[in-house]
């Protein structure tokens, strides 16, 4: 039994509801991602200033 099969199962609807209602979560963790968890660890981590020689 895997995590994706027992979301699919607890989605309402016809199978083309389902397919909305993931690309919107799947849409939502992104623009989370981008809104509030990269820029947090951005100010965490710091890079080490490095040099490319061409």
């Amino acid at each position: 039994m895997s995590m994706y099969g027992a979301l699919w199962r607890i989605l309402p609807g016809p199978v083309w509801v389902r397919v909305i209602i993931l690309i919107a979560i799947a849409a939502g963790v992104v623009y989370a991602l981008f809104t509030w968890v990269f820029p947090w660890v951005d100010g965490i981590i710091t890079p080490r200033d490095v040099t490319v020689e061409q």
